[in-house]
């Protein structure tokens, strides 16, 4: 496959299942939620990715009140930021990470701050200096707040960024703030990003001379 080249002026990175592979966590945590709720466990798991918990419950229970979401979610939050047990960096991720160290980069998760600082120590990844976390957004992914605000933050237009998102919520969002976005693992693959790797060791990341970020991707 030829490579693709994608230049951009800044990137703003979506943490789980982009940088830092927390399935195990996730799947253990709510599996847990979803046999406790009488739910489908599998059916549970297709959804949860790329939204803040508040959003998924909303989305499977849609007429219990929000209050509630919120109230569980705090739970859940706090027993996915106690368990690091198989949170491993995406392959790729701690090289990519150092090649984009003074490049301008934000990352924008559906974590809240705490959970995101674990995992990311957890994966042995530098925490971005710029970030939104969950605490900082009024709506979750699909929602494109988050990247308008990582995009605003880091001082660019949204069609001077690119998104790199594994979820569907994820690329719905970059879609809808107006950014390209590249796709990384499987779960992209089949939702149509710009560009799509497997994982990050399928991208080469070159500074040029105008402050421009290239892209190669598949290189």
């Amino acid at each position: 496959m030829p490579a693709t080249v994608l230049t951009a002026r800044a990137l703003l990175l979506d943490m789980d299942g982009t940088l830092v592979n927390s399935d195990a966590v996730v799947e253990r945590c709510w599996r847990r939620w979803a046999i406790g709720q009488g739910l489908d466990p599998d059916a549970v798991l297709k959804v949860v990715h790329g939204r803040q918990g508040y959003a998924t419950m909303a989305v499977l229970l849609p007429e219990r009140p929000m209050e509630q979401n919120y109230a569980e979610n705090r739970v859940l939050l706090a027993e996915e930021t106690a368990d690091t047990d198989g949170v491993v960096p995406i392959g790729g991720a701690p090289a990519f990470m150092e090649s984009i160290a003074c490049l301008p980069h934000a990352l924008v998760t559906s974590a809240d701050e705490a959970l995101a600082q674990a995992r990311m120590t957890a994966a042995a990844l530098p925490m971005p200096a710029v970030r939104v976390t969950a605490e900082q957004v009024g709506a979750s992914k699909p929602d494109p707040e988050g990247f308008l605000k990582g995009a605003a933050e880091l001082g660019f237009d949204a069609a001077d960024c690119i998104v790199f998102e594994d979820s569907e919520a994820g690329i719905t969002a970059g879609r809808a703030a107006g950014m390209r976005v590249v796709g990384v693992g499987p779960r992209a693959a089949a939702l149509s990003p710009d560009a799509h790797v497997e994982d990050l060791t399928q991208l080469r990341v070159e500074a040029v001379a105008d402050g421009s970020i290239r892209l190669h991707i598949g290189a």
